[in-house]
């Protein structure tokens, strides 16, 4: 399905720095609206370029997007002063158990619950639903989020294909949107990059979003020739979660999964993350600076999405924008084995 859309351009357009907001939803910990006041406050203040929001209905099953429209509102920002990417879903539905049924332990605080709803009817639902939970913004930026999980619930390739199609209709619904010029441009969010390959071969995308995939840590080149690909046709590619789930900064957990120290995949694991600190401290770098600089400069990435859940970081992460590092340290990184570029 190759809509005939105009095609957006977005990668001179969008700033190096994208600012997630799964936080913004409760993510691991249950955040006092004051202190999500005040991210989305150092967030408009510190963007390097007009400030972009990347947010999702599976967020706190739709508390991230409240708590940016309440946010936005009461620091008074202008709906054109800022760019909302909404990936779309999952639509929020009463909360009638004890917790949230679609990621259970992981959402802290929600009063609401999601499920999902990717189709053609079922797209259009959380598009409309997302802009109502935003109050007076609108998101300009969607896409349909995590088709990857989602064709991994299918029991066979018979019911795989049918769940292909009802993401192909969720597009055509997407397509109209941006025909109608209710929305600027359409992308994709997924962490298992083939879906995203097989998508872009079949709906005319205008921006990309790779999660997990594409970190200093990981970046076969396979991927790094498609995201260059996706760059000439000038697909806007966002490289998200350059820190594998924080693990690379140092976190336990390694694409959100908590890390045995005692398996053969655990030990390498933590020997890279070791080797690749001290080289870090040897230069007085740090890690973050490190991974976002080499996920940023990889062929075809326009931007970089950094969530956090601390107002004082922010600043910190839009820095690392403009961070300088020298090409010694790369050339350390590559003889010691811990890169491949």
């Amino acid at each position: 399905m190759r809509n005939n859309n105009k095609h957006l351009n977005l990668s001179h357009q969008l700033p190096p720095i994208v600012f997630g907001t799964s936080g913004l939803g409760n993510l691991y910990v249950d955040l006092p609206f004051e202190e999500k006041l005040a991210i989305v406050k150092e967030c408009i203040k510190y963007a390097p370029g007009k400030v972009v929001f990347d947010t999702a209905g599976k967020y706190g099953a739709g508390l991230s997007l409240e708590s940016i429209g309440k946010s936005l509102s009461q620091l008074g920002v202008e709906p054109s002063e800022v760019l909302i990417s909404n990936k779309l879903g999952w639509y929020q539905v009463p909360l009638i158990a004890e917790e949230p049924t679609f990621e259970p332990g992981v959402w802290k605080g929600l009063k609401n619950d999601a499920v999902q709803k990717i189709s053609y009817d079922g797209i259009l639902s959380c598009f409309h639903q997302g802009n109502a939970l935003l109050g007076g913004y609108t998101a300009q930026l969607v896409s349909v989020h995590d088709p990857d999980e989602y064709l991994a619930n299918a029991r066979n390739l018979e019911e795989e294909e049918e769940f292909y199609r009802d993401i192909l209709d969720a597009y055509r619904a997407l397509a109209e949107l941006k025909a109608e010029g209710k929305v600027l441009g359409i992308g994709v969010g997924a962490k298992n990059w083939k879906v995203v390959q097989r998508i872009a071969n079949d709906v005319a995308l205008d921006w990309v979003m790779i999660a997990n995939s594409l970190t200093i840590y990981n970046h076969p080149k396979e991927l790094v020739d498609f995201i260059g690909d996706l760059g000439r046709r000038g697909v806007a590619v966002i490289n998200s979660a350059v820190f594998n789930g924080g693990f690379l900064v140092g976190s336990d957990y390694y694409n959100y999964q908590l890390i045995d120290r005692e398996t053969e995949e655990g030990k390498a694991l933590y020997a890279w993350r070791d080797k690749f600190w001290e080289l870090c401290a040897k230069f007085d770098i740090l890690p973050a600076e490190a991974c976002f600089n080499f996920g940023f400069n990889i062929s075809g990435v326009c931007s970089v999405a950094l969530n956090t859940t601390k107002s004082e970081k922010v600043r910190n992460n839009a820095a690392m924008a403009t961070k300088d590092i020298p090409a010694v340290f790369w050339n350390a990184m590559r003889e010691e084995g811990l890169i491949l570029l």
